[in-house]
């Protein structure tokens, strides 16, 4: 395998109001802000069987780019405002294009099993970045390699391919490694790519990627060497580097600070009150089916 190897430990933030959801957060970081077009990874749980504590995303805005949710156990269900109404469960794509501009929310089933998951976005290129907003749910089949059970939400991998159309050439699987595997996965040389560690150890070309932790291959790889010593699952991501400065703060994505100052001003006119333009003329609603405050 060509190209050098930079892993990145996790930080830990909380997500939700009051205590939150602690998650373990990888990208972005000081030292990188994508993978292809791959630009956030939260990775949270598992909570303990029984935990009170879940998933409580109040109604919140979105810009310039799409949202994956991906669930190892437990359950989400999702609104937004362009009225598309979803639950996903493990082993399931949610994928919401918010485009031009849209707003969601996201809470855990109570009742099912503890919550563990991740949940990234991807930055949509400048081309399609003001499209209308979207949703796309997928179940993708379960496929199998010598020692090795995957699923590929986005992209190809393993001679499997999603149908879920994306904007910049992207991949998105979950392989799950038994005990002792070592596997050659052939990958495209054109992409970066990104192992996230959920459990096991792994090691990716003689390196030890901790749990939790996101390990980044430079565009060059034909391949990537994995090797498990215990039963392990990771998530593998990739795409063609982006090409683009974006710009990030808080769930919004522009290309300058000016537009960012706008997206915010629009949700506060539409939201918080007030008898602007911007809020007789809606961009990002509020998701149908919630109680607005």
């Amino acid at each position: 395998m060509t190209g050098r190897i930079e892993v990145i430990a996790a930080h830990e933030v909380t997500l939700g109001p009051d205590e939150g959801l602690p998650v373990r957060r990888t990208l972005p970081t000081r030292a990188r802000t994508l993978i292809g077009a791959w630009c956030f990874i939260d990775h949270y749980g598992p909570q303990a069987e029984g935990a009170v504590l879940g998933m409580r995303v109040a109604p919140h805005p979105h810009t310039g780019l799409q949202t994956a949710s991906w669930l190892f156990s437990g359950a989400v269900v999702h609104r937004d405002s362009a009225g598309h109404h979803a639950t996903v469960r493990p082993g399931e794509l949610n994928l919401m294009t918010a485009g031009r501009g849209i707003s969601h929310s996201e809470v855990s089933v109570p009742g099912e099993q503890a919550l563990h998951g991740v949940q990234l976005w991807i930055a949509l290129p400048d081309a399609a970045r003001f499209m209308a907003p979207g949703f796309e749910h997928y179940a993708p089949p379960l496929v199998h390699a010598p020692g090795v059970s995957a699923r590929v939400f986005l992209g190809s991998l393993l001679g499997s391919s999603s149908p879920v159309a994306t904007h910049t050439p992207l991949v998105g699987a979950e392989l799950v490694l038994e005990a002792g595997t070592r596997l050659h996965l052939e990958v495209d040389p054109a992409f970066e790519h990104g192992v996230l560690v959920d459990a096991g150890a792994v090691v990716l070309d003689g390196e030890q990627v901790p749990v939790s932790s996101l390990a980044c291959v430079a565009p060059g790889a034909t391949r990537l060497d994995l090797r498990a010593t215990e039963q392990s699952r990771i998530l593998l991501i990739g795409g063609v580097p982006l090409g683009e400065q974006i710009v990030m703060w808080w769930n919004l994505i522009g290309r300058s600070h000016e537009e960012i100052v706008q997206f915010r001003e629009q949700w506060q006119a539409e939201n918080l009150g007030g008898s602007t333009d911007a809020a007789d003329h809606p961009v990002f609603g509020w998701p149908i089916g919630e109680a607005q405050a």
